[in-house]
């Protein structure tokens, strides 16, 4: 006869219910522990972003100064300043096509006091054609606002015996590679540019890289190089004053301040359009309350009165959007620019 096996039954309540002790202190006091952290780093970003900014704040600016860049980032900075009550502090950091002053943004503090203002060739166009930059353009950094995006000017030298765009296309195809163009540097927004307007034509052109526009413009003037693409704020004086020929405007309208001038679609190329963006970016690792604080600081400066004045005078319009709207923009222009790099095999050395 088997043996009876004695059971020992428990209450439903007993069977399914926690000791107390293991209750209060094996669970639920350490996930309440486990959730300071992120509390305390809560509590953290919104002070930041509720004081900011209480002391002076740097931009800096990765293109030499003189530049449209500079000086639509000096702009922005007495604008702000104006607002806020506390100096925005330019600082040009130029060099490697705006990879040595985004680089010493990427390793600052996250604590929005040291911002970057970032173009179409830092952040759309270098991460496809450089290998080497020190920083990842899309990691390495938080994306804050979307300060404008403009138009340029294709201008030629007056000594070039052109009045537009198809007698320049003419030409080129008259003299495969005769004619050379300038930027500020391999794997700039110029360059990508008339390399797209190359393969959109099929013609041939010579690139002369330089370290900024400032001496490419005085050689273009001087006829020492043929044409370049340069910001329409910058590059309306010289041609109003004839030391430069405008032959078309690079985006898909014409610009307001200069309405004479016609489209490069409109002018034998259909479908070209390129322009160029500014925003301000900082570190990776910014508080969202604190990002979200300086995006509506900036937007509610560019939709003043006064800057929508002066950014009319120059031709731009003032951007706006959210962080993440921004974001967008930047990922969908970087895809473009990559296709056209990739296509033209374009790498810096």
């Amino acid at each position: 006869m088997r043996p009876q096996l004695q059971h020992r039954s428990l209450s439903r309540e007993k069977r399914y219910a926690a000791p107390r002790d293991k209750r209060l202190f094996g669970q639920r006091v350490p996930v309440a522990i486990r959730w300071l952290p992120v509390l305390a780093l809560t509590a953290s970003g919104l002070a930041q972003a509720q004081d900011w900014p209480s002391k002076p704040v740097r931009i800096v600016v990765p293109i030499a100064a003189g530049s449209a860049t500079d000086l639509l980032a000096r702009m922005v900075g007495q604008a702000l300043s104006e607002t806020t009550g506390q100096p925005f502090v330019i600082d040009n950091k130029s060099g490697a096509v705006g990879a040595i002053g985004s680089n010493e943004v990427a390793r600052a503090p996250a604590d929005g006091y040291t911002l970057l203002i970032a173009t179409t060739s830092t952040h759309a166009i270098a991460p496809h054609v450089s290998t080497k930059l020190p920083y990842n353009a899309v990691k390495d950094f938080t994306p804050i606002a979307f300060l404008t995006e403009a138009n340029n000017l294709l201008v030629v030298s007056p000594t070039l015996p052109v009045k537009n765009v198809k007698e320049l296309l003419a030409l080129a195809r008259e003299k495969p590679g005769y004619l050379n163009y300038v930027s500020s540097g391999v794997g700039s927004f110029g360059h990508l540019s008339f390399e797209l307007l190359a393969a959109q034509t099929g013609v041939s052109f010579t690139h002369v890289p330089y370290k900024g526009t400032g001496a490419a413009l005085q050689d273009l003037m001087s006829g020492a190089v043929h044409m370049a693409l340069e910001a329409i704020p910058s590059a309306l004086p010289k041609v109003k004053s004839g030391m430069a020929g405008a032959l078309a405007v690079s985006g898909a309208h014409r610009s307001a301040i200069a309405p004479d001038i016609p489209t490069i679609a409109e002018s034998g190329v259909p479908g070209f359009s390129v322009q160029s963006w500014f925003g301000l970016y900082g570190p990776r690792g910014m508080p969202p309350e604190l990002t979200q604080r300086i995006n509506e600081k900036v937007n509610k400066m560019l939709q003043s009165p006064n800057m929508v004045v002066r950014f009319q005078a120059m031709g731009i319009e003032a951007g706006r959007g959210s962080p993440a709207d921004f974001a967008a923009m930047v990922a969908n222009d970087s895809a473009r620019w990559g296709r056209i790099a990739k296509e033209r095999n374009i790498k810096m050395e």
